[in-house]
């Protein structure tokens, strides 16, 4: 590749972004990325990282070799040959998809595009977007799209905190408009990635990012449903998944919580459902694993108050613990968490709530300003139930048992202690 085609445009430096751009750069890139947040900009240009995945020296580094550039400027984006937009794409309250940030960003880039450059949406969206949305938004250049300049989509499949599979090692999927737009979307993420796959279209890239999180969505509500069902049997659902799990083949584990959380499961089959009313489709799976998914907290905040009730215990005046505000392990992200309906339900009824989360500090939601409480035996010792929803690694449940006077564990984080307790429940 020329050096020309070696200069990289990203608009959005979110949890997607940002970790593209650095390993752009780190592959000798010239990398342009832009935000809307000049909070982030200012922080990326001070070598600041406020992505898990991504540390500070890793900004620092890629600012050090002077191929990192931040900005709020669009206009900048012209010396890119390819511009990757990694921008939100959540649910508005009436769980429609809300592309307000994708067509903000195509309408910006629309006022700056040149012949010949290729942008690739990594944003996830419905099938079709790529080609009734965005293209018809980026002609507004006057330009041609998949004749003048090219278009594709590449899902991201970013894992926050997976330290197993790092970004590059994930196989990347790519579909353009057309023949040419998905060899130039190929011929860039190669000299990334160790593997891209490249599709007919923009529509089956599309769906297959859909149809992952659907699949988990969907298995998810199921394990959850069934967790439920063998409480009311008197059957330890993890035991049961334990054993199935020996299996071979033709079983995959899934595990039942407090609830989806994260910016792709919990929001991403609402896009293929949408999509498909147009289609006059059916998708009963997907709308019964979000029902039974989206109840989750409500059943934890309820088997709290059972387990509080059997004490004599009211949960209205009861101080509650949560163990862990962040969606999944290990990482920051609080989008989309299950932690933060609990909380709002365990408010309403009259509960006292408070949290430790070594990972999230600060916690602002329900017009709240919350701070993480120091974990230690005088906390612990004070609360009247202790719920973990979140089974960081660094929490010593050795400790949290013998401290803590009741424990609902959502996530089977204290199977190795369990045993030496009595006051330890399991969802």
């Amino acid at each position: 590749m020329s050096y020309q085609t070696r200069i990289f445009g990203i608009v959005g430096l979110g949890y997607v972004g940002l970790p593209l751009a650095i390993e752009f750069c780190r592959r000798g890139f010239e990398v342009y990325g832009i935000d809307r947040s000049e909070e982030r900009v200012k922080l990326l240009q001070h070598g600041k990282s406020y992505i898990g995945d991504v540390s500070d020296a890793d900004v620092e580094a890629c600012l050090t070799s002077g191929r990192f550039h931040v900005s709020t400027d669009y206009a900048l984006l012209r010396k890119a040959y390819a511009i990757s937009i990694c921008v939100p794409t959540p649910l508005r309250k009436t769980k429609d998809p809300d592309m307000s940030y994708v067509v903000n960003a195509a309408e910006n880039l629309a006022k700056v595009l040149r012949p010949g450059q290729l942008i690739i949406l990594e944003s996830t969206v419905y099938p079709g977007a790529t080609e009734e949305l965005i293209a018809p938004i980026l002609e507004k250049s006057g330009l041609k799209a998949g004749k003048d300049f090219y278009l594709a989509f590449s899902p991201e499949r970013v894992d926050p905190g997976n330290r197993k599979y790092k970004l590059t090692d994930i196989p990347k999927v790519i579909g353009g408009i057309n023949r040419e737009s998905t060899e130039k979307a190929l011929e860039v993420y190669s000299q990334v990635f160790k593997q891209v796959i490249p599709l007919n279209s923009a529509r089956e890239a599309e769906m297959a990012k859909l149809l992952e999180n659907t699949f988990r969505a969907v298995n998810i509500g199921l394990i959850n449903e069934l967790a439920l069902v063998a409480r009311k049997m008197g059957i330890n659902i993890w035991n049961v998944i334990e054993a199935a799990k020996t299996k071979p083949f033709g079983f995959m584990a899934f595990y039942p919580g407090p609830g989806l959380g994260g910016h792709c499961i919990p929001i991403d089959p609402f896009y293929l459902s949408w999509k498909a009313k147009a289609y006059r489709a059916d998708t009963s799976f997907i709308e019964l694993a979000d029902k039974i998914n989206s109840q989750m907290p409500a059943y934890v905040v309820e088997r709290v108050a059972d387990l509080l009730n059997q004490q004599g215990k009211a949960l209205k005046g009861s101080k509650i613990l949560l163990l862990g505000v962040a969606y999944k392990r290990d990482v920051n992200d609080i989008r989309e968490s299950p932690a933060l309906d609990i909380i709002g339900l365990l408010l309403q009824k009259g509960a006292e709530v408070s949290y430790n989360d070594p990972y999230v500090p600060h916690l602002e939601c329900l017009n709240r300003k919350w701070q993480s409480q120091k974990l230690n035996e005088e906390l612990l010792a004070a609360q009247d139930c202790v719920l973990i929803v979140t089974d960081h690694s660094v929490y010593d449940w050795e400790f949290i048992a013998r401290h803590a006077k009741l424990i609902f564990d959502t996530r089977n984080a204290t199977k190795g202690v369990r045993n030496k307790y009595n006051h330890i429940h399991l969802l």
